[in-house]
């Protein structure tokens, strides 16, 4: 079985298309632009197709050549209903590498035209939420009356240029938390509490991550919050959104903030290098709790590896139909497979 890999030339498709070159694989690379995707598939010595998610018949021709996708051209909230229809449509199993709540919500929603196409439809499956969505897993399995969840992060380091471009698109949109099993808004920056990380201590915000989302689909536990640390400049900005969000998502402010996002992100040496450090903790209405820790390696490295985890998993024949949560599907436990990656129990 192959895959199709879109948005092959931005910073995060042509990593995983760099590993799945060096570990022997031959995905199908894809994407609008065709310099660039040309550029990385002729050094890699892989098929490449050129099209964008509006070209219908080239977007199914392509997709009909592989067993599933690995969709990496973000914004999300704007790219993956195309792409997943295309995959509805043709039978291919979607994977992709967002973090937008709305889109795991929209995927959601398609689990049973998912399973009546026989596919697997995964959104996420980088570091957002891989990670996250297994220790969520492991503290539900620990505390299995839990009725509370908060899960954090640190040490995301620089981040790329699609990442920021999205972010900056969802400036001033506020937060989000899930309270009693449903989604709710709240302001940004709308709690902070010190994280013991194991390594360190940091002081830590509640951000709108996907796991708001993807943690009730894995663990059924009603109430969920994110927390990341920031930089003190970013937290300020973060409230002050909450009174002038509507001037940064208008379309003129949007305009000169994109134009300012440098291009690339981390570099090999700063991948190598970086760390990811989680907690998170479980409790139950009793008031007991569990809490745990994951180590692992940078961000998008991290991201890396975890999609080329669950595109061999595929590629051996172990997918679940329908919409899936990473550790939904895998398991707690398939994030220990990842190079790097360990977990302790805090508790």
């Amino acid at each position: 079985m192959n895959f199709l890999i879109y948005g092959a030339n931005g910073y995060t498709g042509e990593l995983i298309a760099r590993e799945a070159a060096a570990r022997g694989l031959t995905p199908l690379l894809a994407g609008r632009s065709r310099e660039k995707v040309m550029s990385v598939a002729e050094e890699l010595g892989l098929e490449y197709r050129v099209f964008g998610l509006d070209e219908t018949e080239a977007l199914d021709a392509a997709l009909a050549e592989v067993g599933f996708v690995i969709h990496c051209a973000g914004p999300f909230s704007i790219t993956s209903k195309p792409m997943v229809e295309a995959c509805l449509r043709t039978g291919t199993h979607y994977l992709d590498i967002t973090g937008e709540i709305a889109v795991f919500e929209a995927m959601a929603a398609r689990d049973k035209a998912a399973k009546e196409a026989g596919i697997m439809v995964m959104p996420g499956v980088g570091f957002d939420v891989v990670p996250s969505d297994s220790l969520a897993k492991h503290l539900s399995e620990a505390m299995p009356d839990a009725v509370d969840l908060t899960l954090a992060f640190y040490g995301l380091g620089r981040i790329s240029h699609g990442t920021q471009a999205t972010m900056t698109m969802n400036v001033g949109k506020g937060g989000a938390i899930r309270k009693d099993g449903k989604i709710e808004s709240v302001p940004a920056a709308w709690k902070t509490r010190e994280i013991d990380f194991g390594e360190m201590k940091k002081q830590a915000v509640t951000i709108p991550w996907g796991d708001v989302s993807t943690a009730y689909y894995t663990t059924k536990i009603p109430n969920i919050k994110v927390f990341t640390v920031i930089p003190p400049a970013q937290l300020k900005m973060l409230r002050m959104s909450r009174y002038i969000g509507w001037l940064l998502a208008s379309s003129p402010v949007q305009a000169i903030l994109q134009k300012q996002i440098p291009e690339g992100g981390p570099t090999l040496e700063e991948r190598e290098k970086g760390k990811t450090f989680l907690w998170g903790k479980a409790t139950n209405a009793a008031g007991d709790s569990v809490e745990a820790r994951l180590f692992g390696p940078e961000g998008y490295k991290f991201t890396m590896l975890t999609a080329l985890k669950i595109a061999e998993r595929i590629i051996g024949g172990e997918f679940c139909k329908g919409f899936q949560t990473p550790a939904g599907c895998y398991g707690a436990e398939m994030v220990l497979e990842i190079e790097g990656v360990r977990r302790e129990d805090a508790s």
